[in-house]
């Protein structure tokens, strides 16, 4: 077993893989970036054509770089650094190859539209070492000051045994987990759709909390709070425990938390080599075009105003004072930008989808890695007489302390290597903002030393340490859209914006994307996907189309659009 608590249905190699297919939207993207005909054209009437991308985390540049193969001239604007929250930093000092993932650091293999661009840049990934998946060297739980070590499941006492067989079957008879697992496997759209309509109406209210509470299997309140504080894949999930249920089985259902792969080398280098990459196949440009090169190396500053101007065009100011106005634009920052840092027209959206990203709630996360100088953790343990104990000094570690998770990174046992003392979220990040990188060294060592006292972390680190709260970050705001209860209506309002035929045109023709868009915010599958709606609309808003053997998104959308709640 692969998790703390896994998944209800164990898979073998004789099933089809779980991919990100539905359950709100069950569109095969990787079917639609593997076909040879491509993801469409555009008229050569509009080849040159300029569209704004605003935002140039990966959802921007996976856009851009799909407008830009088509024979349109994407200008890509960016306040910070390419990447978004795909960023990677190093270490002031220290070997360039040690590298710290400020954002996106996991990525499920169920990701496959976001494999799709890993494998097109040829990146290469390898397992990360999530609490007691296969290739992870151990795991400590630390919980009300009690530590247990263990190898897997089995090691642990009973009561993590028995929480684990709550959730699964908690899982079973809350959510039909079997039945969908099953139907998103084989693609089976009619079952997916009958299933998550009759969830979302059920549970589109209904916390994370409330649905266990629900549950019979977990009636124990000692088993809801162990499951908060160590749960399953990357963790705890208490600080999940205000959100909405539907958030979460989108999780499991899709196995977005378990079979982790981090990208080597750093997961910023995705778009920044989709970046600067030539595609072999592309219309209108010379061979040879890149991203980088159409903007002469930069992307445009930052964005300060966006207004519509005659001929429901959209018109961007940027830090400089450039004003450019363009057919299309695409909006792939968080949407929360275009509440405070951006100047925006009310007519820019229709008042509903304005509501929408007022109301969309993010969650806060805070990291502090530091450099080593080796893997000093897979030692072995000895005991008060010195007798080995056959354990490693050291493990991944889940705890109810102000860490709550410490990961162990390294690139082989005679090289320096990275711990990420901390990795929280919501109120545990917020306990960390008002406090120094320094500051919370001191504290993550003091708690780490209460439970690993003949460790002597200190002596081994060789470099500063760095940190975020993607809270206090001006770009962004918080790290990822988490849905609250009863907010179902307004993310189906941001994902299906891509749809433009059914508003009025002058609402048309600024495109939202981004994972805070998806039904799976967090994930940089969402990214990618949104990204891929939005290019959809600017061909359809531009005139163009897709082959009629790959129907793009738009194209089959009124057959498998998201459940529509009433409004009345």
């Amino acid at each position: 077993m692969t998790s703390t608590v896994p998944t209800a249905v164990p898979h073998s190699d004789a099933q089809p893989p779980i991919t990100m297919f539905g359950p709100d939207f069950p569109y095969a993207y990787d079917d639609f970036l593997a076909h040879p005909a491509g993801l469409g054209q555009i008229p050569a009437t509009e080849h040159g054509t300029e569209v704004a991308v605003i935002g140039g985390g990966l959802s921007g540049i996976i856009a851009a770089y799909e407008l830009m193969k088509m024979g349109l001239k994407p200008v890509v604007y960016e306040a910070d650094q390419i990447g978004g929250r795909l960023r990677t930093v190093g270490f002031d000092g220290c070997d360039p190859s040690l590298t710290a993932e400020m954002g996106a650091m996991r990525f499920p293999p169920s990701s496959t539209a976001l494999q799709h661009y890993i494998d097109l840049v040829g990146l290469e990934t390898r397992p990360f070492p999530n609490p007691l998946a296969e290739t992870t060297p151990s795991t400590v739980v630390d919980l009300k000051g009690e530590s247990h070590y263990a190898e897997g499941i089995d090691d642990l006492p009973q009561v993590y045994r028995d929480v684990m067989n709550a959730w699964n079957a908690c899982l079973e008879e809350g959510a039909d987990f079997t039945d969908m697992n099953r139907a998103m496997r084989e693609r089976d759209v009619p079952r997916i759709r009958e299933i998550w309509a009759k969830l979302v109406e059920k549970l589109d209210n209904q916390t994370f909390y409330g649905f266990l509470c629900d549950s019979e299997a977990f009636k124990s309140f000692r088993h809801r709070e162990i499951f908060g504080q160590v749960g399953f894949g990357t963790g705890g999930w208490d600080t999940d425990f205000p959100n909405s249920i539907l958030e979460i089985l989108r999780v499991v259902y899709t196995e977005a938390d378990d079979h982790h792969r981090g990208i080597v080398g750093g997961s910023q280098q995705l778009p920044l080599r989709l970046w600067e990459r030539e595609p072999e196949k592309i219309v209108h440009w010379a061979q040879g075009t890149s991203l980088a090169k159409l903007h002469d190396g930069d992307p445009r500053p930052a964005v300060t105003r966006l207004h519509r101007t005659a001929g429901n065009r959209i018109t961007v100011t940027d830090a400089t004072g450039d004003i450019r106005t363009y057919q299309a634009a695409i909006f792939t920052a968080q949407s929360w930008m275009l509440l405070s840092k951006i100047a925006c027209d009310d007519s820019l959206f229709p008042i509903d989808h304005w509501t929408a990203m007022e109301r969309t709630h993010y969650m806060e996360s805070s990291k502090l890695f530091v450099p080593v100088d080796r893997p000093f953790w897979l030692d072995k343990a000895v005991d008060d007489k010195g007798n080995p104990t056959g354990r490693d000094v050291m493990s991944m570690t889940l705890t109810d302390r102000m860490t709550r998770g410490t990961y162990l990174l390294d690139d082989g046992p005679d090289k320096p290597a990275v711990i990420c003392l901390s990795y929280t979220w919501c109120d545990d990040s917020l306990k960390w903002l008002p406090l120094s990188a320094n500051e919370r060294m001191e504290v993550m060592l003091k708690s780490l030393g209460e439970i690993y006292p003949k460790v002597d972390i200190r002596k081994h680190i060789i470099g500063n340490p760095v940190t975020v709260s993607w809270e206090n970050e001006p770009f962004f705001m918080g790290a990822f859209k988490a849905n609250l209860p009863g907010h179902y209506r307004y993310q189906r309002r941001l994902f299906t914006h891509f749809m433009q035929d059914r508003l009025p045109a002058d609402k048309r023709g600024i495109f939202l994307a981004g994972d805070d868009i998806s039904w799976t915010a967090g994930w940089a599958e969402g990214a990618v996907q949104t990204a891929l709606n939005a290019v959809w609309g600017v061909m359809h808003h531009l005139g163009g189309a897709t082959d009629g053997s790959n129907p793009g998104p738009g194209d089959v959308f009124d057959e498998i659009a998201p459940v529509e709640l009433p409004e009345d």
